[in-house]
């Protein structure tokens, strides 16, 4: 009964561990969750008062259904702001969140036949979506002693005549590796060799550590930004994940195609929620810069808890809010035939042993590394890494 397609599909690995840890949560089992990837701050109280008044307004009717002019003009603002980057309100589309706004993308610009590197490890959702396009993902492991960053050599070696495009992640997920302007300038001179188009995930752009400055590939030379599609949204910089506000910028004819798309599936954004995400974009910052503080000082300590840890090694992340630690010291003790994925198993015996939930490096391509969500509480840090500890020390 079921399309090829579809039957292709597994459900979000990232998704799949929030729901059994919440599941076991509501058995009364105290599980550390470091599964899921969403802020654990609450949305800012001007947000939240302006989509209050947006209801009593009674801005709760359909609007057009790339979103509304106001927003848009907003969003441009913002990339110019930001990033120096010049954009019209017709190269603006406003999704009901960033893996929308990407879906529709791949739809309009990926067809069968059309081959799309992605670096791994890289966001799960990526090369599921690249196929529901019928189109195929290209996985090109990217090295743990290069920061899990992709270099010019590798990205030209794996371009053949099918390849049409190359998503980039900065920061990134799971990794939250960052590339510098530099390593961004040696991919465009690659990039533009084969005029490959970029789909640019920004959505971590203000998550930044140590001082790192943000780049994107559009902001390099007028010619590259005609190929890139930058994404980006309010989730994830302003805690607003269940607001489902995502925004795409790039070519206008492709965007009018991504909008085209929009109003024949999903029509509008939620028209309360584009209020509240005009006040997170005009608004003021300052509660931006104290989760951004706050995650720091969660990163370096829970770098510090991992390095205690006999076996365990990890990639500084410069920014959003993960870690990738190597586990593979302990995947023959945990899985002695060799066979299969070793990251799935470990993460199961972690949520059943020690009662915390990772997400299995497998689901990111890259089986040797968990996923920790620093996005929780200092205490649940502490707690979650020492029962971890506890339970490998089980393993011998």
């Amino acid at each position: 009964m079921l399309t090829q397609r579809i039957s292709q599909i597994k459900p979000s690995p990232t998704l799949a561990i929030d729901a059994k840890a919440k599941s076991m949560l509501a058995q009364g089992i105290d599980i550390v969750n470091f599964g899921i990837g969403e802020p654990d701050f609450e949305t800012p109280e001007n947000i939240k008062e302006a989509a209050i008044k947006a209801i009593r307004d009674g801005f709760t009717r359909y609007t057009p259904a790339g979103g509304v002019l106001a927003l848009k003009e907003a969003i441009v603002e913002k990339f110019k702001r930001d990033n120096d980057l010049n954009y019209r309100p017709e190269e603006i589309i406003v999704s009901c969140g960033g893996k929308h706004a990407l879906y529709n993308l791949f739809q309009v610009l990926f067809e069968k036949g059309d081959e799309v590197i992605v670096p791994s490890p890289y966001w799960v959702s990526y090369p599921p979506m690249v196929m529901l396009a019928e189109a195929a993902p290209v996985i090109v492991p990217t090295p743990e002693a290069n920061g899990f960053k992709l270099t010019p050599e590798v990205l030209r070696a794996h371009i053949t005549p099918r390849t049409k495009g190359l998503i980039l992640n900065s920061p990134s997920n799971p990794t939250g590796s960052v590339y510098t302007r530099s390593e961004l300038a040696a991919l465009a001179e690659v990039i533009l060799d084969h005029k490959l188009f970029v789909v640019s995930d920004d959505i971590y752009e203000k998550i930044l550590f140590d001082g790192l400055e943000f780049f994107n590939l559009a902001q390099l030379d007028p010619e590259l930004k005609k190929l890139v599609f930058v994404l980006n949204g309010v989730s994830k910089t302003y805690a607003m994940t269940g607001w489902r506000i995502g925004y795409l910028a790039g070519d206008a004819r492709v965007i009018k195609a991504v909008t085209n798309l929009q109003s024949q599936s999903t029509s509008n954004p939620c028209s309360i929620a584009q209020k509240a995400a005009l006040e997170a974009i005009n608004g003021p910052q300052d509660a931006v810069a104290a989760m951004v503080q706050e995650f720091a000082w969660r990163r370096d300590d829970i770098l510090t808890r991992v390095a205690r840890i006999p076996g365990l090694k990890c990639v500084k992340p410069g920014g959003a809010f993960y870690v990738f630690p190597n586990f593979s010291y302990y995947y023959n003790k945990i899985k002695p035939d060799g066979q299969g994925s070793y990251s799935d198993p470990l993460a199961d015996f972690l949520l059943e042993e020690a009662h915390v939930a990772l997400v299995a490096g497998i689901g990111f391509g890259e089986d040797a590394c968990l996923r920790f969500s620093y996005a929780t509480s200092r205490e649940r840090i502490a707690t979650g890494l020492a029962r971890i500890e506890a339970a490998l020390q089980k393993l011998g």
